[in-house]
């Protein structure tokens, strides 16, 4: 328990840190390459460092809307449709991200609701069990086969 009025007490105490911080470590203890995560150790393309260049200079750095710049959104709208021929409407069903566990945290916070129970297959990324908690709802492992990522409901501990 913390005393300082200054420090806020977590949230989430007992998630300890993330695989990705503990494989970080481990990768630098051993000097060992990181396959954790995305660390590349070269430059984006040099055509695409050109265009982020140019979109700066013409002013296209500020903060951007919450659900994402329109004509970005405009664009998802019509890949998705010439892939696999359905309009999404991009006022109501398209939202950008800054990345996968953003969206994944948007998700679940948007659906989950305090006393829900969340059943997630395992191994499962580490972002979902904190986003459960924060929720206030119950994280339920469902494990799968090492060999086989299948499960049944036999696996579902009893409620």
């Amino acid at each position: 328990m913390n005393n300082n009025p200054l420090i806020p007490e977590s949230k989430l105490p007992a998630l300890g840190t993330t695989i990705f911080t503990q494989m970080s470590a481990l990768a630098q203890q051993h000097q060992a390459i990181n396959l954790s995560q995305g660390f590349p150790d070269f430059d984006g393309p040099r055509y695409l460092q050109e265009r982020l260049a140019y979109h700066v200079a013409q002013g296209a750095n500020q903060y951007a809307p919450m659900t994402g710049v329109p004509a970005l959104r405009e664009a998802i709208a019509g890949k998705t449709a010439e892939l696999y021929g359905y309009q999404p409407d991009v006022n109501s069903e398209i939202t950008v991200t800054a990345g996968a566990t953003e969206a994944l945290y948007a998700a679940i916070t948007a659906l989950v609701r305090r006393g829900d129970e969340v059943i997630c297959f395992d191994p499962s990324y580490d972002s979902y069990a904190p986003a459960v908690a924060l929720a206030a709802a119950s994280y339920v492992v469902l494990r799968c086969s090492r060999h086989i990522f299948a499960s049944t409901g036999g696996n579902l501990p009893p409620p």
